[in-house]
């Protein structure tokens, strides 16, 4: 299997396409051709891991981790990712739990399995690998978590300061040595530009070993397809039915994953992006003008993107907004939606929601009332519990702990402040 950019470098295979995470060009990996598969191929594919065996071989094929592609995948999917039916008097509706993990997020599987990958290609105690990554909320927690203390790799997250919550800061904070956590004062875009552009630095590159954990990397969006297609797999053979899937959506890289599990020929039905007040995504379907912008801050912090990498690999795969709107759907929910949303969902499902899960119903309860009655499986990208300050008084009573996340908090904290300036995050990767 070869990759190549988005913006015509490559090809290169699968080991080269995880250790660069961005391509030399700037452009974001994409593979050549897609596999495509039949239900038959999935026969004997009764669990996640055996799933995932069977969609990401292709991609292994060539690579120094072929012939451990089974151990990385049951280090990837070492806790349950359900799809739960949900009691609800005019649906066919589930809801797959990507919240299981370590952090508490679906970042976690992306974070994982690069973990798994990159620890066995590189390595090297005396030169280690440094792993940038932006986050908005969940991803750097879950890249913290999975690299925490593997030999001969280095992470630095860089997260907008006050801008994610107290639960999630904390758990951005408390990792390792080998861990450097860097509070920037800007927003998530600031964050995720200071990557790219220390990425493209050759100084800098050369000196830290670079490589990134966002969904940049093809390495995240590889292991997102497998749990569409393990939901989607296990919903059509108990259904008969394809169902159709509404993802909260930010940086782009969970809904490119979906895009890239239906592409690959796994029974899914219609897909639409749930975006919050940040409309980039939503006013370019509208306009056919793509229009990145500072990025706004709203309930649903991890989705706080302004100018989403990802739509640079949608567009390259599925053409402008006039081609996309054929092929996908996308709504905008506000904060005011966000906070409905969630008590609504309390009160009809007899759960809560996070903020970003609660864009993913409010989409739901706004589609037209008999495509409605079609079978959707709902996207929960993240534990109520790290929001407890936004949903707790929604609902009116607390949301219980996760046993990681209630680890992950008693651990002490610490981040070093920096300016979202490349001078700002040299210095602090030198100094620490």
């Amino acid at each position: 299997m070869k990759f190549i950019s988005t913006r015509g470098s490559g090809p290169v295979n699968l080991d080269s396409a995880l250790r660069k995470g961005i391509a030399s060009d700037g452009g974001l990996y994409l593979p050549t051709q897609l596999p495509t598969f039949g239900l038959d191929d999935f026969e004997n594919a009764s669990d996640i891991g055996s799933v995932a065996g069977v969609l990401l071989r292709p991609y292994f094929e060539g690579s120094d981790l072929a012939s451990e592609m089974q151990q990385i995948l049951a280090e990837t999917y070492s806790f349950p990712i359900p799809a739960t039916p949900i009691q609800s008097a005019d649906s066919k509706l589930s809801m797959l739990e990507l919240y299981h993990g370590p952090t508490a997020a679906f970042k976690d599987v992306g974070a994982g399995f690069l973990a798994a990958c990159l620890s066995r290609l590189e390595g090297d105690v005396d030169a280690p690998l440094t792993i940038l990554v932006a986050t908005s909320g969940d991803t750097g927690g879950a890249v913290a978590a999975a690299f925490d203390q593997r030999p001969g790799m280095r992470v630095a997250v860089l997260f907008p300061d006050g801008r994610v919550s107290k639960r999630q800061e904390h758990q951005l904070c408390c990792w390792s040595d080998n861990v450097i956590s860097l509070k920037v004062q800007g927003a998530f875009d600031d964050c995720q530009a200071l990557v790219k552009a220390a990425m493209a630095d050759p100084k800098l590159s050369s000196t830290h070993r670079f490589s990134s954990a966002n969904s940049i990397n093809i390495g995240r969006l590889l292991p997102q397809s497998t749990y569409y297609a393990d939901a989607s797999l296990r919903h059509f053979r108990r259904t008969g039915n394809k169902p159709g899937f509404i993802i909260p959506t930010g940086n782009l890289g969970n809904g490119f994953a979906c895009v890239m599990a239906r592409a690959m020929g796994l029974p899914i039905g219609p897909i639409v992006l749930a975006t919050n007040s940040n409309r980039t995504i939503a006013d370019y379907f509208e306009t056919n003008e793509w229009a990145p912008r500072e990025s706004l801050q709203t309930l649903a912090s991890a989705m706080d993107v302004g100018n989403p990498s990802n739509m640079e690999r949608l567009r390259e795969w599925g053409g402008d907004a006039k081609d996309l709107r054929a092929q996908l759907a996308v709504t905008s929910v506000s904060d005011e939606q966000i906070k409905a949303a969630i008590k609504q969902d309390f009160t009809e499902f007899g759960f809560a929601t996070c903020p970003h899960t609660a864009t993913a119903t409010h989409a739901w309860r706004q589609l037209d009332p008999e495509v409605r009655q079609q079978d959707w499986i709902l996207v929960a990208t993240a534990h109520p519990a790290k929001f407890e300050t936004i949903v707790e008084p929604l609902i009116g009573e607390p949301v219980p702990l996760p046993a990681g996340l209630a680890d992950i908090l008693s651990r002490p904290a610490s981040a070093i402040s920096i300016q979202p300036d490349l001078t700002s995050l040299a210095a602090a990767l030198t100094d620490n």
